[in-house]
């Protein structure tokens, strides 16, 4: 006679779960309401939401750590924060633009911070999206969450996401988001002036 301990079913009960789980995912292009962001089929371009996670040193991404420095590594869909003094490293998981051409890369600064952003879309995003509202204040609705950064490229945000789904995939307009509790920790350790590297 077989006897199944407790721990062998919890086992296959949550290996037979995760199967089941895993073979629900369909493969359509959809677009929820009130969103700046695209949930794709990404089971061919992705095998997992995170491709690396990793700690970084700053050194060879910048000179100084002046006014704190924050790297985003669209590949790694990581976000790395430097204090000034270097008593604090953070490393959080964000989303990504949907597409290379919506991506951009290099060196830019927090220009300011909003805490309950409100959000438009920009021109480009309007063109693309004309059903798209024209203004979303703060609150559960806006694809900005609940704190921004303003970078000085226009129309480009660190910003978090009430679309938990999104972090760890290509899914932006070209915008870094984060989930909420993070963006709210980073947007109380950065100040304006902030260093800021995407590559």
């Amino acid at each position: 006679m077989d006897r199944k301990t407790p721990q062998s079913l919890s086992r296959r009960g949550f290996l037979a779960t995760a199967t089941a789980a895993a073979s629900l995912g369909t493969g359509t292009i959809a677009q929820t309401a009130n969103t700046t962001e695209f949930e794709g089929d990404l089971s061919n371009s992705q095998r997992r939401n995170i491709s690396s996670f990793r700690t970084l040193d700053w050194r060879p991404y910048f000179s100084s750590l002046r006014g704190g420095a924050l790297l985003v590594d669209i590949q790694s869909r990581a976000l790395h924060y430097w204090s000034e003094d270097q008593s604090i490293y953070k490393l959080y998981p964000t989303s990504v633009p949907l597409t290379e051409d919506l991506t951009r890369r290099g060196r830019t600064s927090v220009i300011r911070k909003v805490e309950g952003p409100s959000w438009a879309p920009t021109p480009a995003m309007k063109r693309r999206n004309p059903e798209w509202p024209d203004f979303i204040g703060p609150g559960p609705d806006n694809p900005l969450g609940t704190h921004a950064l303003y970078l000085s490229w226009k129309y480009y945000r660190i910003h978090g996401t009430h679309d938990t789904r999104k972090i760890g995939r290509r899914s932006s307009n070209g915008c870094i988001g984060l989930y909420n509790e993070h963006i709210a920790e980073l947007y109380a350790l950065t100040r304006n002036g902030a260093q800021v590297l995407l590559i």
